[in-house]
């Protein structure tokens, strides 16, 4: 079996390497580390280049980069990752996360376990649920993301309670039926509900969101940024309650 990790990255040269290094140090299976960068400025690819011709001598985990030029976006970026895993390496199981060292990377080895023992097809790492919390984010940012996931949770379904982790493993078949779509976090919304839609068993498992060792959040340093991209969230929802 080949696991494919994603890993979206926009100038994250002081995090990617340990990632990487802390993800590969506890697998147990075939992996591959998929880095799609949007042309980060800071010397990202450079870093991830140079990790991995000291690693690729391994017959067991591979580490490659994607170097986007004209494109950016986390969705896309993802997609980009999801359509070169299946196409390119016939993974058996997909997985991704943020690249700020704010979920670790050790947990991955859980939500994977999660498809192949608990026959799970997708498996999403939850803050939100017993055991799971987030010491990242200062209290606006808490809580702006309870009142989406409780607005989600009462719109679509009660069977998640993080709509919008971005913590996930999945079954390749899963990604070949279901495309992501939209533009930042409200993806994972989308993605996740159309999945439990299709009949896939989806199913969370704890963990503890912690503080980015390095660089600058994505998702928003300021109230404004919450907002704005939190009127993308509870829009996706409305749209997919219409929609089913």
């Amino acid at each position: 079996m080949l696991v494919c990790t994603i890993l979206p990255t926009y100038n994250e040269r002081d995090n990617i390497v340990l990632l990487i290094e802390r993800l590969l140090a506890c697998t147990t299976y075939r992996w591959v580390v998929l880095v799609v960068d949007d042309n980060s400025p800071d010397g990202t690819c450079e870093a991830v280049e140079e990790l991995a011709a000291r690693h690729n001598s391994s017959d067991r985990t591979q580490i490659t980069l994607i170097q986007r030029r004209g494109e950016k976006g986390l969705t896309s970026a993802l997609q980009r990752g999801i359509d070169t895993a299946i196409n390119t390496w016939s993974a058996d199981i997909i997985t991704w996360m943020d690249c700020d060292l704010s979920m670790p990377p050790e947990d991955m080895q859980r939500l994977v376990r999660g498809l192949t023992r608990e026959h799970a097809d997708v498996v999403v790492g939850s803050r939100w649920i017993r055991g799971g919390s987030d010491r990242a984010h200062g209290m606006i940012a808490r809580a702006m993301s309870w009142i989406i996931n409780l607005y989600a949770r009462a719109l679509l379904s009660i069977k998640i309670h993080d709509y919008t982790s971005g913590f996930v493993a999945a079954r390749s078949d899963v990604l070949r039926q279901i495309r992501l779509r939209g533009d930042y976090g409200e993806y994972c919304i989308d993605f996740l509900f159309r999945a439990l839609r299709s009949g896939f068993r989806v199913q969370e498992m704890p963990y503890v969101c912690v503080p980015r060792k390095a660089g600058v959040s994505k998702t928003g340093v300021n109230i404004w940024e919450y907002l704005v991209k939190g009127r993308k969230y509870v829009s996706t929802v409305w749209q997919l309650r219409r929609e089913f």
